[in-house]
C-alpha cells in the first residue's frame, strides 16, 4: 500500500500531473472519472498568491470529488512561499506540492522550478520551513537535475526526505533536455533502492502506453507513476494501465459517441469554470487525441481549434457525430 502521509493510494497509484493550462478542475474530474488516484492543480506562482492575482486564486478551486487533490505551488523566495502556504491551506487541498522541476524560461530565471537545481542547499532549505509550516503532507516534483553532468537525485531525494518531504516525483529528463530525447528512468530506480528512502518515489516521464507503466512498475521498482501529456485529450489512460495491469490485455478504445460526450462535457465545464473566452482556448489543445486517427477529419479539427465561440464548437461536435459515428477506432 503506497501512502503519502495518511493518504492511502493503493498499490502503483496513477498520478495526473500537474500541467499549466491543462490540469484544472473540468479536467482533472475527467482523469478522476477514468481512474486517476491522485490529482494536482496547475502549477501557481507563490507571488501571484500573495498578491491576490486573479490568475493564480482561481487555480485553487479544487472540489470534493477531486479528492486526493494536490496543490502544487513555484518560487524561490522563503517569505513569499510560506505566505503561500497559508492561503493555499484555506482551500483544504489533502497535499502540497513544491515544483522544483519546471523548465521553462520564464520560471527558471528567477530562480524556481528547475532553476532551483542549481542550488540544492535552498531546495532543501525551502522545503523544510515549509514542511514545518503546515500540517499537510508536503510531496516534491522535482527533474534529475540542472543538466547531465550536475545529477545528484539520489543524495537530492534523500536530503528532501530527511527535512519531511512525504513523496517525491522525478522527471527523467534534465532541465537542460527540457522535453527532449527519452526521460531516464534509471536514476529514478537509484533513488528508489537506496536504502534510507521509505517515502514513495513516483516516476515521470514518457509513460505514454500501459506498457510503459508496467516497466516502471516491474523492471524499475517504482512506487506509481505520474501521468502527463499522454493524458491531454485522452482521460480514459488511467483506466486503459489499470485494465491492462489487471488483464494483460488492452482495453477496446473509447467510442466516438464517448469522445464526443467527453468533449462535450469538457468544453462545458470550461466554460462554466472560467467563461467563454478561456474555455474554448484553453480546451482547444485536447481536440487533437479526443478525435486521434479518423481518416479526413482536418476540416473538422481544424474548425474546433480556429472558432472563438462555444456554440460554434458544439456545432463542429454536432457535425462530426453525424458524419463520424459510426467510425471505429483500433
Amino acid at each position: 500500500m503506497v501512502k503519502i502521509g495518511n493518504i492511502e493510494l493503493g498499490e502503483f497509484p496513477l498520478l495526473l500531473a500537474p500541467m499549466e493550462d491543462v490540469s484544472d478542475p473540468p479536467f482533472r474530474a475527467l482523469c478522476k472519472e477514468q481512474g486517476a488516484d491522485v490529482v494536482y492543480t496547475e502549477f501557481i506562482s507563490s507571488e501571484g498568491l500573495i498578491r491576490d492575482a486573479a490568475k493564480s486564486v482561481m487555480k485553487l478551486d479544487i472540489y470534493e470529488k477531486e479528492r486526493p487533490v494536490g496543490i502544487q505551488i513555484f518560487g524561490a523566495n522563503l517569505d513569499s512561499m510560506l505566505r503561500s502556504v497559508e492561503i493555499v491551506e484555506a482551500s483544504k487541498p489533502d497535499i502540497i506540492d513544491i515544483n522544483f522541476g519546471c523548465p521553462v524560461k520564464k520560471v527558471v530565471s528567477k530562480g524556481a522550478g528547475a532553476g532551483i537545481l542549481k542550488d540544492i542547499d535552498l531546495m532543501v532549505s525551502l522545503t523544510k520551513a515549509m514542511v514545518e509550516h503546515t500540517h499537510l503532507p508536503v510531496t516534491v516534483k522535482t527533474r534529475l537535475g540542472w543538466d547531465h553532468d550536475s545529477i545528484r537525485i539520489v543524495e537530492v531525494a534523500e536530503r528532501l526526505q530527511d527535512v519531511g518531504a512525504q513523496a517525491i516525483a522525478i522527471h527523467g529528463r534534465t532541465r537542460a533536455q527540457m522535453y527532449k530525447g527519452d526521460a531516464d528512468w534509471k536514476p529514478i530506480a537509484e533513488v528508489k533502492n537506496n536504502s534510507r528512502m521509505h517515502i514513495p518515489v513516483f516516476g515521470n516521464g514518457d509513460v505514454n502506453s500501459p506498457e510503459n507503466a508496467m516497466e516502471m512498475r516491474d523492471q524499475f521498482g517504482l512506487d506509481g507513476a505520474m501521468i502527463g501529456r499522454a493524458s491531454i485529450g485522452n482521460p480514459w489512460f488511467f483506466k486503459q494501465v489499470k485494465h491492462y495491469f489487471q488483464t494483460g490485455e488492452h482495453l477496446v478504445p473509447p467510442t466516438m459517441q464517448e469522445r464526443l460526450d467527453a468533449a462535450r462535457r469538457h468544453l462545458q465545464m470550461a466554460i462554466d469554470w472560467k467563461g467563454e473566452k478561456l474555455g474554448v482556448f484553453e480546451t482547444r489543445r485536447h481536440y487533437t487525441n479526443y478525435f486521434k486517427g479518423i481518416p479526413n477529419f482536418k476540416e473538422y479539427r481544424q474548425r474546433m481549434v480556429t472558432n472563438d465561440h462555444y456554440q460554434d464548437v458544439f456545432a463542429v461536435f454536432d457535425e462530426v457525430e453525424n458524419k463520424f459515428l459510426d467510425h471505429q477506432f483500433v
